[in-house]
């Protein structure tokens, strides 16, 4: 599967609708089910990705409905921004 930002990496990011699955506090990730996101090329999945804020974790929970902005840092998927729904 090809997971290069695709030539849309350019456009500004859009929250994508997903769920929490799972929150890592120590590691500051968050595995989520998400759809597709557009900004890097990504079909819909479930993966765990870094957050910005590890500490803005602690006010999620597993099951939680979110909307997730996605970036990139140094080739890596990440979220910079984790908004309850």
């Amino acid at each position: 599967m090809d997971m290069k930002p695709s030539t849309q990496a350019s456009q500004a990011a859009k929250p994508v609708t997903a769920e929490i699955k799972k929150i890592d506090l120590q590691a500051g990730k968050v595995t989520l089910k998400h759809g597709p996101i557009e900004n890097l090329g990504m079909p819909a999945m479930t993966m765990a990705f870094p957050v910005k804020d590890a500490g803005s974790l602690k006010s999620f929970k597993e099951g939680d409905p979110v909307n997730a902005v996605f970036g990139q840092a140094s080739g890596t998927a990440t979220v910079p921004e984790l908004r309850r729904r």
